[in-house]
């Protein structure tokens, strides 16, 4: 009875739900608590459940579930909620992930860490990119393989099981105390894991970091296909234009970079960015053997590069991060020479991550010095040739920019760039991210493709057709935004000159550096460092507040960039810098303008900003 009033009021939900809960990428950070992410949305959705209430407008009011879809978002949440419901489970211990293959490394990871066996038992069979021995040889992942009849032949473990299974429905599951996590895979959909048993309940946070940094959430579109079948079975179709919108994605991501190479498009840039290390790492065990890799990376880059590369090292015993300060008064070029040295000292093998600018203090190396640091030929304590390194660039601020074909900056260096796709590429509609190698880095990306398809963290069909139709206007939306960003920053130049601004200079904007978001330190007060730290950081609130409280209909508090409309804000080092150590944070504003604003609504709010302070 319970369960038929659950699918009577998410009937009910989906046909009133916001749009915004199918389209945004990106939510709301002023009606978000980061600590009760989920919770406090499914808490507050209860309500309106006990009280039969499907409003539009009280479900518009539910405080944003998580800041970025990547993530998870109000779809997945439901999702989650309904299933838990109906398999007498806690929200909290059902988790939705757009791949099939990562819900299983994500327990995996954690019983490395942990010391603990694992044994995977499948009926059926295993998708066909599930490589067990790569798993085991790159990830240093330990289970055990099992095939089973029925769920009464699973073996008695001292250990975790795990059951994987293909279905072709979501229904509910008969949950057996000899299993402690289900992984329900819904090809193309992606897969919904439960955490079963009190003792397991300690996995939650874990897997959902993996979900947080290696992976996304099973997008909303998709969220949206099971839960309508959940209500009618009959609606368990996907519509699969992939290959077609592929190819074409493919082409449009080699024209924009301006090379012919390789180029790979995964469910998010930290989906690439994995598939990019693991394939490294991958490459670096087969041809550097008994050498120790090196992940070089800026200490206050965002946050999910940070973490993630520290969350591979923890993993593999002969990976190291490596810091690589890049911003304020540390010089890219010098950074690189001194790490390069003592890494070429210690005959490893160098893989050096940063964004071109850098975020958020928007800087561009010297590119030729830049060049020559990375080719410069260096030696081991022994005087043999040293590894040379591989520059994975981060592009998303500057997509456009032509690094990697013939006769550019950096055609002779060995360089990977990719970009976040819901950036500039898809103008903020869906997460996928590509990348692509330069001609000397294009033996390295079958390694990266394997990594992206062993962890199921290609682009969606969806994500595909999005991009198709967003990337062949963004040259001139990249172009339009950086006026509007010029201007602004001009404006605020003029009427605060007081305040520290960070953004490309004229000079860098006539090479092709055209971004359109800047970082801005405000002026401050106080008789003490703490005073006037306290001040600055009060006064950075109060600016975001005023401008989202004044232009509610284009300035937002999230995390954002490139979008197609409106103007961002927010303090990275409370959002995109999450996971930084906290003397590498950066309590500014980062502000980020689209091509599509009223800017001159902007400037008159900024103004009376001025006049308050």
């Amino acid at each position: 009875m319970r369960n038929n009033k659950i699918l009577s009021y998410t009937k009910d939900v989906l046909e009133n739900m916001p749009a915004d809960w199918l389209d945004l990428t990106t939510h709301r950070l002023d009606i978000y608590n980061e600590k009760l992410a989920k919770v406090q949305f499914l808490d507050q959705f209860e309500v309106l459940f006990n009280d039969n209430n499907s409003a539009s407008s009280a479900l518009s009011a539910l405080p944003t579930a998580y800041d970025y879809i990547r993530l998870g978002h109000p779809l997945s949440c439901l999702l989650e909620w309904v299933i838990a419901k109906s398999n007498n489970l806690q929200p909290e211990n059902v988790i939705s992930f757009s791949s099939q293959t990562t819900p299983i490394l994500a327990v995996l990871r954690k019983n490395l860490l942990d010391n603990k066996n694992t044994q995977i038992i499948y009926t059926g069979k295993l998708p066909e990119y599930f490589d067990a021995e790569v798993i085991k040889s790159v990830y240093a992942y330990n289970f055990e393989l099992k095939q089973v009849e029925k769920v009464e032949d699973i073996p008695a473990f001292d250990g975790s099981t795990i059951l994987f299974s293909q279905q072709n429905e979501i229904s509910n599951i008969d949950l057996s105390p000899s299993i402690d996590f289900y992984v329900n895979a819904y090809a193309p959909l992606g897969s919904i894991l439960l955490v079963n048993g009190q003792q397991n309940e300690s996995y939650i946070s874990d897997i959902q970091h993996v979900r947080r940094r290696e992976t996304i959430a099973m997008t909303p579109a998709n969220c949206l296909i099971a839960l309508n079948s959940l209500i009618n079975p009959s609606l368990f179709t996907h519509d699969d234009n992939a290959q077609t919108n592929k190819a074409l994605v493919l082409d449009l991501i080699k024209e924009v970079n301006g090379t012919n190479t390789k180029t790979v498009v995964g469910s998010s840039g930290l989906s690439i960015q994995y598939a990019i290390m693991m394939g490294l790492i991958d490459h670096a065990l087969e041809n550097h053997q008994g050498r120790a890799i090196k992940i070089i990376v800026p200490p206050n880059c965002y946050g999910g590069t940070n973490d993630q590369a520290r969350r591979v090292a923890a993993c593999i015993d002969n990976v190291e991060v490596v810091d690589l300060p890049v911003d304020g008064d540390n010089d890219m070029v010098q950074s690189i020479h001194n790490v390069l040295e003592k890494i070429a000292l210690e005959d490893a093998v160098p893989y050096i991550i940063a964004e071109i600018p850098t975020n958020p203090r928007v800087e561009v190396p010297d590119l030729i010095l830049l060049k020559e640091a990375l080719s410069q030929e260096r030696k081991t304590a022994n005087g043999a040739i040293a590894v040379d390194p591989v520059f994975i660039l981060d592009q998303t601020f500057c997509p456009n920019v032509h690094f990697l074909g013939q006769g550019e900056i950096l055609s002779t260096v060995r360089t990977i760039s990719y970009a976040s796709g819901s950036k500039f590429p898809s103008g903020g509609k869906c997460t996928a991210g590509y990348c692509i190698g330069n001609a000397k880095a294009d033996s390295l990306m079958d390694k990266i493709e394997k990594h992206l398809r062993l962890c199921d963290n290609e682009a969606t069909s969806l994500q595909y057709e999005i991009l198709e139709k967003q990337m062949p206007s963004m040259i001139q939306r990249i172009a339009d935004a950086y006026k509007n960003t010029r201007a602004f920053v001009n404006f605020i130049q003029k009427t605060l000159p007081e305040a520290k601004i960070n953004f490309v200079s004229e000079e860098l904007a006539e090479q092709g550096f055209t971004p359109s978001v800047f970082s801005l330190d405000l002026p401050t007060k106080g008789n003490t460092a703490a005073e006037k730290e306290a001040y600055k950081r009060e006064l950075n609130h109060k600016l975001i507040n005023l401008m989202i409280t004044k232009i509610p209909n284009e300035s937002k508090y999230c995390v954002s960039y490139g979008q197609l409309k409106g103007c961002y804000w927010t303090i990275p080092a409370t959002s995109t810098q999450g996971t930084t150590k906290e003397g590498d944070k950066d309590y500014i504003a980062r502000v980020s303008l689209s091509a599509n604003m009223d800017l001159e609504l902007h400037k008159q709010v900024f103004e009376e900003f001025v006049e308050g302070i």
